[in-house]
């Protein structure tokens, strides 16, 4: 009995250690987590991104790396084509050599990558795995590259959607010019019949053209008093002109 209940008493007190070791575990496994597009579309000759970025809760040094895998369809071989710790290392041989570009930066958790000249032979999943230790228990996520020609349906939509995009703004354009064309006539009918009320919009025109008016009506009789008045001197000095003469005669 008393050995049963010393065997007890240390399962029980295995029992709290085990479950600090069991959620450190989980804790380690979760430490470092790394997200990548599921799927990627892109068409000959054009460079096509591979984004891959990453957390981790230990801070970067030069021991962590990054290696892009590839995996062609229907096939279990993988390929190395980009390797990272420090430096850059694309792959010098096989199908990828020279056309794998580094375009992440560590430091902000990215460790993407790109293809230079991608054919319809690249088609397949990349693979993205990164360690920083101590994390080094993570996903490895995949994303399925599809790279296809440009056709003339291809050619067709890019068409098509550059036509949507210059057609819809000029519309808006044009219908809010008719919907103010539309506002105007219809202010202008309603202020010709007979006994209909008027806006403040519309008094406040009308009083405006009523200034206009009134101040054309007083710029042309000043210019009327000015012409008599020129008129008057030229008789005054005739007449004084005039009367100098008879003078001199008598």
């Amino acid at each position: 009995m008393l050995q049963s209940g010393a065997a007890g008493g240390r399962g029980c007190a295995l029992c709290p250690l085990l479950g600090v070791l069991f959620f450190q575990g989980v804790y380690i496994v979760l430490s470092l987590e790394i997200k990548a597009d599921a799927h990627v579309w892109g068409y000959v000759g054009e460079n096509i991104k591979l984004k891959c970025t990453f957390k981790s809760t230990s801070s970067i040094t030069d021991k962590l790396t990054i290696d892009w895998t590839y995996r062609p369809p229907s096939s279990s071989r993988t390929e190395s084509i980009f390797h990272y710790q420090s430096f850059q290392y694309p792959t010098t041989v096989g199908t990828f050599r020279d056309r794998i570009s580094w375009v992440g930066d560590v430091y902000k958790g990215d460790a993407s990558i790109s293809i230079i000249n991608p054919t319809i032979k690249d088609n397949g999943t990349f693979s993205c795995a990164v360690k920083n230790p101590p994390d080094v228990y993570h996903n490895i996520p995949g994303t399925e590259l599809t790279v296809t020609e440009w056709g003339f349906g291809t050619m067709l939509s890019s068409v098509a959607l550059l036509s949507i995009l210059v057609f819809i703004p000029s519309a808006v354009v044009g219908v809010l010019l008719l919907v103010r064309m539309g506002r105007k006539s219809a202010g202008l009918k309603k202020r010709s019949k007979p006994g209909s009320k008027k806006s403040s919009i519309e008094v406040s025109a009308d009083t405006d053209q009523e200034k206009d008016d009134r101040m054309a009506k007083l710029c042309v009789c000043c210019a009327e008093c000015l012409v008599v008045s020129d008129h008057d001197r030229n008789r005054v000095q005739l007449r004084d002109f005039s009367n100098d003469a008879s003078k001199g005669r008598g």
